[in-house]
Parts: structure tokens; C-alpha cells; sequence
């Protein structure tokens, strides 16, 4: 049986990307980093498996298909 897709917060993807908050909302704008997504009224988070996949290969990280579609 697979492991769940953790949801990360944002402490944990500054800590594990090594990039500023300004940097990842920008990058977020552009299409270049994954989107976060709503997990309360006021909380967000990322999938871990989508900021693993761009902390393998940031130059050329785009979207999946999967992220498209409601998980």
C-alpha cells in the first residue's frame, strides 16, 4: 500500500526549497513553481510529492496533468 500525499505548509517548503516567500508567490504567478492549495479558511498548504518533484528538476518543472485535476 503507498504512503499518503502529505500536505506541507509554508514553513516546511521555504525550509526545504531554500527559496523567500516573495520568490516561491512569484514563481507561483509565472507558472514555475507549484500552486498552494486552500486547506482551511485561512490555510493553505502544497502537496509533498509536487514540491519534491520541483526541488528534482526546478528549470524544467511544469505542472502535471494530475494537478489539474481534483486530487
Amino acid at each position: 500500500m503507498s504512503e499518503p500525499d502529505r500536505i506541507i505548509r509554508l514553513k516546511t517548503v521555504l525550509s526545504r526549497t531554500g527559496l523567500s516567500r516573495s520568490t516561491i508567490y512569484r514563481k507561483i504567478a509565472e507558472g514555475t513553481f507549484p500552486a498552494q492549495l486552500k486547506i482551511s479558511t485561512n490555510g493553505t498548504g502544497w502537496h509533498e510529492s509536487d514540491i519534491n518533484r520541483w526541488i528534482a528538476d526546478p528549470v524544467s518543472w511544469r505542472p502535471s496533468r494530475q494537478c489539474d485535476e481534483v486530487r
